[in-house]
C-alpha cells in the first residue's frame, strides 16, 4: 500500500474547497483535533479563504472512555473561539470508529450552537460503529486487523502503517 500523504492532502485541499463553494461557506473556523487533526489542519488551512485562525481541540474530557485512560491523561490545549453562528469545518487525520468525532462535536457545542459542523478527513478507516461521515475523505483505506495508521508530524508530516500489536 503506497501512502502518498502530500498528494493526498492536496487532493483533501482541493476538494475543501469546492465543497465550501458549493455549500456557500464563507470564513469558516477550521478546527484540528490533537495531534494529528491540528497537523492536517495547518496544511489544509493555506488552501482555504477564510479570516479565522486555526482553532485546536483536546477532546480527552469529552471521551466516552475517558475513564478508562487512567488518571494522567496528556491533555494539549483548546484553543476555540466562540462557534455561535459560525461554520466549522472540523478535521482529523483518522476516522475510525467515530467516537473521536462525536466527543469533538460534543465540546464545539460547548463554545456555542455553531450555523454549521463539516467533517474532513485525511484517512478514512471504514470501521465506523457511530452514524458519522466526513464531507471531504483524502482517502478511504481497509487494513487488516492488526494494522494501524499512524501519522508523525508536524514537520515533515508522514504516514505509516504500524502494527497494533
Amino acid at each position: 500500500m503506497n501512502l502518498d500523504i502530500d498528494a493526498t492532502l492536496q487532493k483533501m485541499a482541493n476538494e475543501l474547497s469546492e465543497y465550501c463553494q458549493t455549500k456557500a461557506i464563507v470564513d469558516p473556523i477550521v478546527v484540528g483535533i490533537h495531534s494529528g487533526g491540528v497537523w492536517v489542519a495547518e496544511k489544509l488551512l493555506d488552501n482555504l479563504r477564510t479570516k479565522e485562525s486555526l482553532a485546536t481541540l483536546d477532546i480527552t474530557f469529552y471521551r466516552d472512555d475517558f475513564s478508562r485512560m487512567g488518571l494522567h491523561p496528556k491533555v494539549k490545549q483548546t484553543t476555540l473561539p466562540s462557534t455561535e453562528g459560525k461554520h466549522i469545518i472540523l478535521v482529523d487525520d483518522v476516522l475510525m470508529s467515530g467516537r473521536t468525532i462525536r466527543a469533538a462535536m460534543n465540546e464545539i457545542f460547548d463554545f456555542g450552537r455553531p450555523a454549521s459542523i463539516s467533517l474532513a478527513i485525511l484517512y478514512d478507516l471504514d470501521q465506523a460503529e457511530l452514524p458519522i461521515k466526513a464531507d471531504v475523505t483524502g482517502e478511504t483505506i481497509h487494513l487488516s486487523e492488526n494494522q494501524r495508521i499512524k501519522l508523525f508530524g508536524p514537520a515533515p508530516l508522514t504516514v505509516s502503517l504500524v502494527d497494533a500489536y
